[in-house]
């Protein structure tokens, strides 16, 4: 059965939300099958939008969504709504490691930001020229860029203040998720690190 992972970055009240599917092929390969943002529009449509958005995809679908700042209470309003997908509620930080509960995910925003630089450098990611709205992604990749601050700690954002980086974060969202968030690998490590802990005692 076709695996999609819907990315979803939520923006401040004035800032754009936007909404990345993912497709999942062999081989862990994946297509960009949809990219597009909001903005000036009610928490309430948006969870209505990805609704839709679900609605049209005939698989398993998973959300990965950025609960960092605003995205908390919109996560909730998705969790009541009771989409039909798995949710995943990604907390971006500048620290150095994962931390899992259930599905709410406190993870590195570089590791975040670095797995769709991977699956593009790889060749395992495609994003077709005629997806609507890609120009705009393409844009904003070419833009964004990484950097370290003096306190030692990377933070990846546009290269101007005026750019945005929203769709890069959907898509990147969607990527970690598909590539490390799912059970297997989390579930992996955290027993790895609780073996540790019960052998310490």
């Amino acid at each position: 059965m076709t695996s999609y992972t819907v990315g979803i970055d939520l923006g401040q009240a004035f800032d754009y939300t936007a909404f990345a599917i993912l497709e999942e092929k062999k081989l862990r390969h994946y297509d960009l099958r949809h990219v597009e943002r909001h903005r000036n529009v009610p928490y309430t449509a948006l969870v209505d939008r990805t609704r839709e958005l679900v609605s049209r995809l005939r698989g398993n679908v998973s959300l990965a969504v950025d609960a960092t700042g605003v995205g908390r209470p919109v996560v909730d309003m998705l969790e009541e709504a009771r989409i039909g997908a798995e949710l995943y509620a990604l907390t971006l930080t500048g620290g150095d490691s994962v931390q899992r509960d259930g599905r709410q995910i406190r993870v590195p925003k570089r590791d975040v930001v670095s797995s769709v630089a991977c699956l593009l450098q790889t060749g395992r990611l495609r994003i077709p020229r005629s997806l609507p709205g890609g120009e705009v992604l393409e844009r904003e990749l070419v833009r964004f860029r990484a950097k370290i601050t003096l306190s030692g700690h990377d933070t990846y954002e546009a290269w101007r203040e005026a750019d945005h980086d929203d769709l890069v974060l959907a898509v990147a969202l969607a990527c970690w998720l598909n590539e490390k968030g799912r059970d297997g690998f989390l579930l992996y490590i955290q027993e790895q690190l609780d073996r540790r802990a019960e052998e310490a005692r």
